[in-house]
């Protein structure tokens, strides 16, 4: 290792110890050296400020969820990394996007994050809905679909309830894309203690139609008429 590649390194470990995760780091003003593809450095210091530490969810879904990554194939945890999510807060770290990374340093995170948190048994020989939405779902049968599945935790009309927040919220609606809603409903929230798409209604799965249709309904509570559309 070159002594400037060290001393580059060292000033990036020492301000990661003393900043809040993912946080740009302030003494290192080029970022971590492109020559770095360490999973843990680079995880600490660009993904774990939203994503939580070690991957297990914070203001973002937790990246270390198995069922998450059982989904979502190596493609699509690329270009969210490189490219970012329009109109949500998921920047582009990709250096072709404008962000600090390398093209290896984004294939060392996807790397990293398939070999420590996936698992091979995660859908237990089950089947899970596709990632991507077959076909547009429909709004109006959404609303249905959400007071047969959500409403018992979002409340009616998705206002909040007694074991969950309102998830009808314009500001969240806003700041999180189509997909990203498609996601959690399949994947849940396992870190705030909210079910994946089997879990709400004991012994009746939602289906893949359904979860389209209640992601319709929460797209059109939408504040704005143009939904970001990007993946998660």
């Amino acid at each position: 290792m070159s002594r400037r590649l060290l001393a580059a390194l060292t000033a990036v470990l020492g301000a990661v110890g003393c900043s809040p995760p993912g946080r740009p780091v302030a003494a290192a003003p080029e970022g971590i050296p492109e020559q770095v593809t360490d999973f843990a450095l680079l995880f600490q210091t660009h993904c774990s400020g939203c994503h939580g530490t070690e991957g297990r969810g914070g203001a973002a879904l937790a990246l270390a969820d198995p069922l998450y990554l059982a989904i979502a194939d190596d493609g699509v945890l690329t270009a969210a990394i490189r490219g970012g999510i329009a109109g949500s807060l998921m920047p582009a770290f990709g250096q072709s996007a404008g962000g600090l990374l390398t093209d290896e340093q984004v294939k060392a995170l996807v790397r990293g994050m398939r070999s420590q948190w996936a698992q091979p048994d995660a859908l237990r020989g089950g089947m899970a809905p596709p990632y991507a939405a077959p076909v547009p779902g429909d709004a109006g049968r959404g609303a249905q679909v959400f007071q047969t599945f959500c409403a018992g935790c979002h409340g009616p009309g998705g206002r909040g309830g007694p074991k969950a927040s309102a998830i009808t919220d314009g500001a969240y609606l806003s700041l999180i894309s189509n997909q990203g809603l498609r996601t959690t409903v399949i994947v849940g929230r396992p870190e705030l203690g909210a079910p994946d798409w089997r879990g709400n209604v004991p012994g009746r799965p939602m289906t893949s139609a359904e979860i389209g249709d209640v992601v319709a309904w929460l797209v059109a509570q939408r504040p704005h008429p143009s939904p970001p559309q990007g993946p998660r």
